[in-house]
Parts: C-alpha cells; structure tokens; sequence
C-alpha cells in the first residue's frame, strides 16, 4: 500500500502540546503538512494558561525540517478559534483537516459535582469541537475536501465511575460526528471518531503502572492518521490502544411491532423480543429508524 502522506495539507491539532495532540501533531508534520498546534497551556482542570507546551512541539517539528505554528486558543471560545483558523488560512491558505482533542478533567461523583464543573467540561471536550468544526467547515466546503476527527472515549460510550460531565461530553462528540457526516459528503468533508486509550495527564492516575509502557500516545496515532488521510472512511468511531484497534458499532434490533393500542404491559411482556439481537442492523441515519417502523406498522396492517 502506498505510503500515507499530507504534503501541502494544512491541519489543526487542538490540545497538542502534550500526550496524544503532541503525537498527532508531530505525525502529521513528519508526512509533510503544515501544522497549527494549538495548546491552551492550562492545568489539568483547564485553570491558568500558557503559550509554552504549544511552542516547545513547534520547535521540536522546526528541529525535524517540517513547519508549524502555535496557537494558544481556548477552544471554547467561538472567537479565539476563528482567529486560530484565520491564522492558518492567512499563513497557508486553506486548512485541510481537523483533529479536535483538547480536553480538561473535573472528575467527581454526579451527587458532589458543581454544575459549573460539569459545564466547563462541556464547553471545552463538545463545545470545543463545535467551536472549531463550525470555523473550518466553510473553508472546507468551499475547498470541497475537509477530514475532521473527533475524540471520543470509553467513558463516553460505555461510561465510567465519577466521570458524569466527561461521559456526556464524549457522548455528545459522537452525535456531532452522525450528523456532520451526513451534512458534509457532498462537499467532500469526511468525519470521523476516534475513542483512544493512552496514558497521558489526563490518565496517569488511572492507568495501572505496570500498563504505562505499552499505552504510549505514538501507539494510537496510526489511527487518526488514516481518519484524516485522503482515503478516510466517514463517520466511523475507531478505538485504538497499545497498538490494537477496534470499531465500535451503534446497533439496532428489529424490534417487535405492538400495535397502536400497545400498552406498558404489552412492552414489559415483549421485552426478551424487544432485545433479540437476531438481525440488529447499524443505522445510518434517523430517518432509517423511522422508515423501520412504519413499514412494520404497515406489514401488521397498522
């Protein structure tokens, strides 16, 4: 197979100044794009700010003969992220893909959180990547060719003890990632999910220590590096670690068609049925659930 490349790309990696951002960064400058590595510089919670984790992998991409800039963004604010995207197109002329991965923890149980902790999550991990998708589609649409990849985990698709705010905002990547997909196609914008395990700040504590050496960030970065490739799948959420990768797949049972007088009872009475994985299919897009149960309504005879 030919060698993946991205000379005369532009790319953006939010959250790269460390862990798994600085290794896509990093990848993505090595096979010939121009990089903006953005870092807000803050603490793990995302309190303080500085501009030097951000140019520290700037000048280690110089050092290897490839070309970047650093951007101190905060990426959930709308307009410090057009200025970010503004810079690039400004130095390099258009910005070719996206790869949204900055993020901040505030762990704690639902019952102790502060809903300005869990918001602040949201603002940063979802609103962050609506933030930066939002000031790049144009350009993209325009150019008729973008790759944006979200960062999703597996607190976010399966959940995670003390993890209420991040989980919801992972989720909510997700679902961004469904309906960009499908509004992107015609004009060549492909978008991806990526679900990474990966020992970082972020899951220095969390991460057994005997584990620590084989869940390098370099290992999950072959992944996101086909995501944004030319010959990228769309809409696609593909979990990587240690060198092992895997998709993970929303599905949907056939179901059971109760009747328009169904009752709780009939549901409770049906629900081994309702469950029956024989047949579950991945859906593509809601409208397809919906088409599913008129035709069973109509098959019943309604």
């Amino acid at each position: 197979m030919a060698e993946i490349r991205f000379d005369d790309r532009v790319a953006i990696v939010t959250g790269a100044g460390q862990g798994l951002g600085r290794s896509h960064a990093l990848a993505l400058a090595a096979r010939g794009a121009k990089v903006v590595v953005n870092d807000f510089g803050g603490a793990l919670d995302g309190s303080g700010g500085s501009a030097t984790p951000g140019e520290a992998v700037v000048a280690e991409i110089e050092g290897n003969g490839g070309t970047a800039m650093a951007d101190g963004a905060d990426v959930s604010d709308l307009y410090q992220v057009e200025a970010m995207v503004a810079a690039a197109q400004d130095a390099w002329g258009r910005v070719d893909i996206l790869i949204n991965n900055a993020g901040i923890l505030r762990d704690k149980t639902f019952a102790k959180m502060e809903i300005n902790d869990f918001r602040k999550v949201i603002e940063v991990h979802l609103m962050g990547s609506v933030n930066c998708s939002m000031a790049v589609w144009p350009l993209m649409r325009e150019q008729n060719y973008g790759r944006i990849v979200m960062t999703t985990s597996s607190t976010g698709l399966y959940g995670n003890f003390g993890q209420a705010n991040y989980a919801a905002a992972k989720a909510g990547v997700v679902g961004l990632m469904n309906t960009l997909e499908i509004e992107g196609a015609k004009y060549g914008i492909r978008v991806n999910t990526i679900s990474p395990a990966a020992l970082t700040r972020m899951t220095e504590d969390l991460i057994p220590e005997a584990a620590h050496g084989l869940l390098g960030p370099e290992h999950v970065t072959p992944g996101a590096m086909f995501l944004v490739s030319e010959e990228a799948p769309s809409g696609e959420i593909l979990c990587g670690a240690a060198g092992g990768f895997a998709k993970a797949v929303l599905r949907e049972t056939v179901g059971v068609h109760l009747g328009a007088d169904a009752t709780p009872e009939d549901v409770a009475a049906n629900w081994d049925k309702i469950g029956d994985e024989t047949g579950a299919s991945e859906l593509k897009n809601a409208g397809e659930q919906t088409q599913k149960f008129i035709e069973q309504a109509m098959k019943a005879g309604g």
